[in-house]
């Protein structure tokens, strides 16, 4: 009977402590979240991830904290990530490009398995910008022109995909050009502006600048043409064979538990339902605001990564590799 008994308490025991852990993890988040942003303050990530952050911060109710780590071209705050045992409490807001093409390009301490993505909320609107009054106007096959003419015209890079990108595209037309590296849009911007940097790739900062005109896009490296930008071709279009199309996405530690990441999904999607995210990314950043889960996300990394690598295959390497 005491040992009835006592297998009984041991039962009892388990039940409440399993209830117990199942209680704390529904009742996630019990303190405040960071929310890492892998590039400068001021590009178009950290302003719509500002907005974001704040979203979360109701919906989660508890703070959540934005911080900036840039610099790899995002790389930096995946890397500090993968060795987060922070259980989703640490996340990080950024484009799938850092993901997908950064291990291919350069020796990283992470690769895709080593996340979960809670979830998509933008298609990105990457693009090649130039700044006004440039001798080679403001389209793609002028500029082109104009560059095989005058070698040596500067080109601002900040992620390893889009420094790809413009290697082959350089390749392929027979361009030299000086590579100028910054660290986010706010890098950029200046340099476009001033006229330092003859063209640039652009995450979305060049959005900000589409009433102006000061920052006319050149091509689209998003799957379709800009929402803002609808005149400027796409890399197929210009007869480049890539697909760069990014999703911005919250991404956490593979470890995270269940309970966390969909409750950090359930937030995300009713952040894409608030009128303050959506006139920041519509109406400011210029990009579509399209909610994407988990799965889909994965799926969708995956089948870029391979096609990554079949190009890079088919070039016989990377641009620029001995």
């Amino acid at each position: 009977m005491k040992m009835k008994l006592l297998g009984t308490a041991i039962l009892s025991s388990a039940m409440a402590f399993g209830a117990a852990g199942m209680a704390q993890a529904d009742d996630f988040p019990t303190k405040p979240v960071t929310m890492v942003i892998g590039w400068g303050a001021g590009g178009s990530t950290d302003i719509q991830g500002r907005v974001l952050a704040d979203i979360l911060s109701e919906e989660l109710g508890q703070p959540v904290n934005v911080v900036n780590q840039p610099g790899a071209g995002g790389g930096v705050a995946l890397a500090r990530l993968a060795n987060s045992r922070d259980e989703g409490y640490t996340f990080v807001f950024g484009t799938s490009m850092t993901i997908t093409f950064g291990p291919l390009s350069s020796e990283t301490t992470y690769e895709l398995d080593d996340f979960r993505y809670v979830a998509g909320v933008t298609l990105g609107q990457s693009a090649i910008v130039t700044g006004e009054d440039r001798p080679f106007g403001d389209s793609w096959e002028e500029l082109v022109e104009y560059a095989r003419e005058n070698p040596g015209m500067s080109y601002a890079t900040q992620t390893a995909l889009d420094r790809m990108i413009i290697e082959y595209i350089a390749q392929q037309e027979g361009l030299e050009l000086r590579i100028v590296p910054t660290s986010g849009g706010a890098g950029m911007a200046p340099l476009i502006l001033s006229g330092d940097v003859d063209f640039a790739y652009s995450g979305g900062t060049h959005s900000g600048y589409a009433e102006t005109g000061e920052m006319p896009v050149l091509l689209s490296l998003a799957e379709d043409r800009l929402v803002a930008f609808p005149d400027a071709p796409t890399l197929p279009e210009a007869d480049y064979d890539i697909n760069a199309a990014e999703i911005r996405v919250a991404m956490v530690p593979k470890n995270t538990p269940d309970a966390h990441v969909e409750r950090l999904a359930e937030a995300l999607e009713a952040a894409t339902q608030d009128p303050r995210f959506i006139e920041i990314t519509e109406e400011r950043i210029l990009m579509p605001v399209t909610y994407i889960a988990e799965d889909e996300v994965t799926q969708t990394l995956r089948d870029q990564v391979e096609g990554y690598q079949a190009l890079i295959e088919e070039l016989g390497g990377l641009p620029g590799e001995e």
